[in-house]
């Protein structure tokens, strides 16, 4: 431990940047998955804001059990689709995947689709059912 900190104090330029690096690798991670919304955040976006969940898993996945109106859109086809979400440009949009690991990328290409209100549901689907949120399956 000791020659932790003489090698800080003898370079404390090369810490310096490696904190800076490390922050500003923090910064873009949070800035690139976006903004992230709880299971009863989306409860109240859906019921106040008419918010659109959209599951990115695969469709024997999503017929499994889902969010409860979710439209599903395969990541892998996303891109191709988004057209799909066009009239619901306005609406908040929420992203959801099997544990919340997907859902950056989503938000990231619809975002780069113009989309300006898009969240991804923390934990995915994962978390919601360990909410006990109502799932519906088909």
């Amino acid at each position: 431990m000791s020659q932790l900190f003489t090698f800080i104090g003898n370079h404390p330029f090369l810490v310096g940047l490696f904190v800076l690096l490390i922050a500003l690798f923090i910064r873009n991670e949070v800035k690139r998955g976006g903004k992230t919304v709880t299971s009863q955040e989306l409860v109240n976006l859906i019921n106040r804001e008419k918010a659109v969940v959209v599951d990115i898993r695969d469709s024997k996945e999503y017929f499994e059990g889902h969010v409860p109106k979710a439209m599903n859109i395969p990541f892998t086809a996303l891109q191709s689709r988004v057209k799909e979400l066009e009239k619901y440009k306005e609406a908040p949009i929420i992203v959801t995947c099997k544990a919340g690991q997907h859902s950056s990328m989503a938000g990231t290409v619809l975002r780069k689709a113009g989309f300006q209100n898009v969240a991804k549901l923390r934990g995915g689907l994962l978390e919601w059912r360990n909410d006990n949120m109502p799932i519906e399956k088909g």
